[in-house]
């Protein structure tokens, strides 16, 4: 499972490459939608993707966690996660090995 990692060098070149904005234009959108989407997580709000997934904000209550080494129980303080939920067609995309979304 070594493959290479998608960066926003990379989302900046392929968007270049694919509608023929500048470089610069290239990375200023991939910045701003980017932007937008973690300060709609931030917020708290769903971000929902068509075809690809949604982002969801999550309240995980206090809990009881036990310290694995000394078996000792340690309170797990009330925390917002992410999760990020692959639609149906990038799950099966990713189960049948097909990148052809």
């Amino acid at each position: 499972m070594g493959g290479k990692t998608l960066t926003r060098v990379d989302l900046a070149e392929a968007v270049y490459r694919k509608v023929g904005l500048s470089r610069t234009e290239s990375a200023e959108l991939v910045e701003t939608v980017i932007d937008a989407i973690s300060d709609c997580v931030v917020t708290g709000e769903t971000v929902k993707l068509s075809s690809f997934g949604s982002f969801v904000v999550r309240d995980k209550n206090e809990r009881i966690g036990r310290n694995p080494k000394t078996g000792e129980e340690v309170p797990i303080k009330p925390r917002r996660v992410m999760v990020f939920k692959p639609s149906n067609k990038l799950r099966d995309a990713v189960n049948n090995g097909n990148s052809d979304q």
